[in-house]
């Protein structure tokens, strides 16, 4: 693993906690040596794990789009910035730059790009892990939804399956280093 994308929020949140889960995986991308790649911003927990990444020595990329550029929400400080025009090409900008994914807590705009990149996967777009990273439950009800699309029959098992779970960011990149697709391609409608 080179270059990890991390999606999540451009808010802290309520919970200390989770900036201390991004400035920890932040950390341990950068003892690794693993490229940042994010959404370019400096508020919330992307700032903080940009932040903490540029500190432990790794290079930080973000993908911005122009509009919130000009809103002044860039993070000025990181190593490489792209400028895109809209929200689905700074999705397939970061693709492009990943080698996985690690999905911290966040809001609608994170919930969107995780599920997006794991669509994209089941679909075969590409063939990257997608780790959910959380300490105290946060994903659970979209772990709980995804069980519900298998048993009613709308998701197979195996393309539930492309997303794991961690609970630690040392435990998040060892599964990312370890992932391997299981699953065959089957566009076929589900039975």
């Amino acid at each position: 693993m080179l270059s990890i994308c991390v999606f999540c929020g451009a808010s802290s949140g309520v919970d200390p906690a989770h900036a201390a889960l991004a400035r920890a995986l932040g950390a341990e991308m950068g003892r690794r040596g693993i490229r940042l790649v994010y959404g370019g911003g400096r508020a919330g927990l992307m700032g903080v794990v940009a932040d903490a990444a540029l500190a432990a020595g790794a290079e930080v990329w973000g993908v911005i789009p122009r509009a919130l550029q000009e809103r002044e929400l860039q993070h000025l400080g990181i190593t490489r910035l792209s400028v895109v025009e809209d929200m689905h090409t700074r999705k397939a900008q970061m693709n492009e730059w990943s080698d996985g994914f690690v999905v911290l807590p966040g809001g609608i705009g994170t919930l969107e790009e995780a599920v997006e990149i794991q669509s994209w996967s089941q679909l075969g777009f590409h063939r990257k892990g997608i780790v959910y990273l959380d300490e105290d439950g946060f994903w659970d009800p979209l772990f709980g939804m995804t069980q519900r699309m298998v048993e009613g029959g709308f998701l197979r098992p195996a393309h539930r399956d492309i997303a794991i779970r961690a609970h630690s960011p040392a435990a998040a990149l060892d599964a990312l280093a370890a992932w391997k697709p299981d699953f065959e391609l089957r566009l076929a409608p589900l039975p």
